[in-house]
Formats: structure tokens, sequence, C-alpha cells
């Protein structure tokens, strides 16, 4: 009996223990960073599945939780001084989205944990070592399974427009993922019998030189590659595209929404409710070395029919069949 009792004795140690060290995480405030290239209200619904996911985890914003979130609004010569004021507050963690900003993260700081969301090629970018293995202080989710993603899009695009033989790749050269990009969709034009005319945009100032170089080849269709940059001005794109009369393939329904024809790709806000899966296991104590990279799972296809009406285009019913989601 004696023994039994000084188990128990032993046990009840242990959990007032335990019990005492979790009252001290309990009373702590943890900080997080979010540096990110747009705000309004497609990247709230980003914030709002983080934050949701966050919560069913026991990270209330305000009680026990901080997030800083800074945005370069459209300007990745904003993200550096971004990133180091985020260093600056301490944070445990930050989370970054568009290529461009992880670079920055990642130069501001080696030592607090990166969660990235958004990121085409984590790898060939050099930010991780592997998806299993990332080592250094960067871990998260990419943003493609694999390049072939690209080819998938520009397959859609010709199978909604089966006539077009000309289309226009529109790309940013600031965006260091989008070189990689550009060869996947140069290597899968001809399959498709497609004759790629690919134009470049470092900033809004440059749209209309764009749009004037485009239209000297009477182009079919429009393939706007996912970039910071294009999304913080999706709006003007898609006026820009309809005055052209060009159908267009963007990377998300956020600019679908704002004009643009379709969209495939993957489902940004569970992107972001799995980001806070990471960074609910960092402030929990796990390395970012040791928490394998994960690829998208959840792919949608967004189709404007307001757009295709204004464009005096009917979309086929093999694609319409397709579609996860149609705004009439």
């Amino acid at each position: 009996m004696r023994r039994i009792g000084l188990a128990v004795v032993v046990v009840l140690g242990l959990i007032l223990s335990l019990g005492s060290v979790d009252a001290q995480d309990a009373g702590k405030v943890y900080r997080v960073g979010w540096l990110g290239m747009a705000s309004g209200a497609p990247v709230e619904r980003n914030v709002k599945a983080f934050e949701q996911s966050l919560r069913e985890r026991g990270w209330v914003s305000g009680k026990n939780l901080v997030v800083e979130y800074r945005s370069a609004e459209g300007k990745y010569e904003r993200l550096p001084d971004l990133a180091a004021e985020l260093v600056r507050l301490k944070p445990q963690v930050i989370v970054a989205g568009v290529t461009p900003a992880v670079q920055a993260a990642k130069t501001a700081t080696s030592t607090i944990p990166i969660v990235m969301v958004t990121v085409g090629d984590p790898i060939g970018e050099g930010l991780i070592m592997s998806l299993a293995h990332p080592g250094g202080n960067i871990t998260g989710l990419t943003l493609t399974p694999t390049g072939e993603i690209w080819g998938k899009q520009l397959q859609l695009l010709s199978e909604t427009i089966p006539d077009a033989r000309r289309i226009v790749f529109l790309w940013n050269p600031a965006n260091a993922a989008a070189p990689r990009a550009v060869k996947a969709v140069q290597a899968a034009a001809p399959l498709l019998g497609v004759q790629l005319q690919v134009v470049s945009a470092r900033g809004p100032e440059e749209f209309e030189q764009a749009f004037r170089a485009m239209s000297k080849t009477r182009p079919q269709a429009l393939f706007v590659l996912v970039d910071g940059m294009f999304f913080a001005h999706r709006i003007r794109l898609a006026d820009l595209a309809l005055v052209h009369s060009l159908p267009t393939m963007l990377a998300t329904k956020d600019y679908v929404e704002a004009g643009g024809l379709m969209s495939y790709g993957a489902d940004y806000p569970d992107l972001y409710r799995r980001a806070a899966i990471y960074v609910d296991k960092l402030l929990k104590g796990a390395k970012p070395a040791d928490l394998p990279v994960e690829q998208p799972t959840k792919f949608e296809l967004i189709i404007n029919l307001k757009t295709a009406k204004a464009l005096g285009l009917t979309i086929p019913r093999s694609v319409l069949g397709r579609a996860d989601q149609i705004i009439e």
C-alpha cells in the first residue's frame, strides 16, 4: 500500500509541475509577424482563415497572441524594410506569402522561424534544402505541387478558347519565382498548338506599354502569371484585358471576382488555414528544420460568366462542368 501511495504522490507531483508550466505559458503573449504583398478584401479572407485556424488551436488575438500585419501594397522594393521592421519587434514566428517576401524575411533573420505560404519553387529558389527536410529557419507550404500546374492552366485556357492559337503570357521579372514558370509555359505551348508571346511588366506603370505590345500580334487570349504585384492591381488588369477583348487565365478566384475570365489554382484560404497549423507547432517549441514542407491539395477552377458575356464568349460545357464556382 505504501508503494502505491508513493506512486500516487509522484504522479500528482508531475501533474502539478506540468500545470505550473502551463500556467506560466498561459500568461505569456506571443507575437507573430505577417509579411504580405497586398491588402483589401481578398487578403482579409486569408487573414480570417488564418486567425480562425489559430483560434481552433487556442491562440486568440489580443489575449495570448499579437499578430503584426505588414503589407508592401504591391511594391516588392518595400519588402526588405518591412521585414527588418518585423524582426525588430522580435516575433516568435514570421508568416510570409510570396517568394520575394520570404526572401526578404530570410535576409532579415536566420533565427526567427519563417512560415512560407505561397512560394512556387522553394528548393530551386534556395529557400529550403528539401520538402522533407527543409533545414534552416524556413518551413510551410508551396503554392504549386509541380511545375506542371502552369501547363495545366494553359491547357484549360486553350480548351475554353479552342480557336486561340496566339496567347500572350504576362509575367513580372521582379519576381524571383517567375523564370521557372515562364520556361514551363513555353515548353507546354507547342504541345497544345499554341504560339506564345511573352510580355513583362514590373509595375502598374508598365501595364499600358505591355498591352500595347500584346496588341501588335493580335492575341486571342491572355495568361497572367501569379504575382503579388499583379494581385494588388488585379482590377486594373481585368479592365485592360476587357478593353483589349482578351479572355484571361489567372491564378486565383480573387482575380476572377475582379473581372477576369477564369482561374485555376490552389485554394488560398485553405493554404492560410494550414499555415496556422505550422505557427501553432512553432509557438509550442517545434523547430522549422524538423517540419516538412507541404504542397497544396485543394485546387479550384473559377469562371466568370459575366466577363464571358462581355467578351461575347461561350464557355464550352466540358469546361463549365469542371468549374468549382461560376460567377454569374
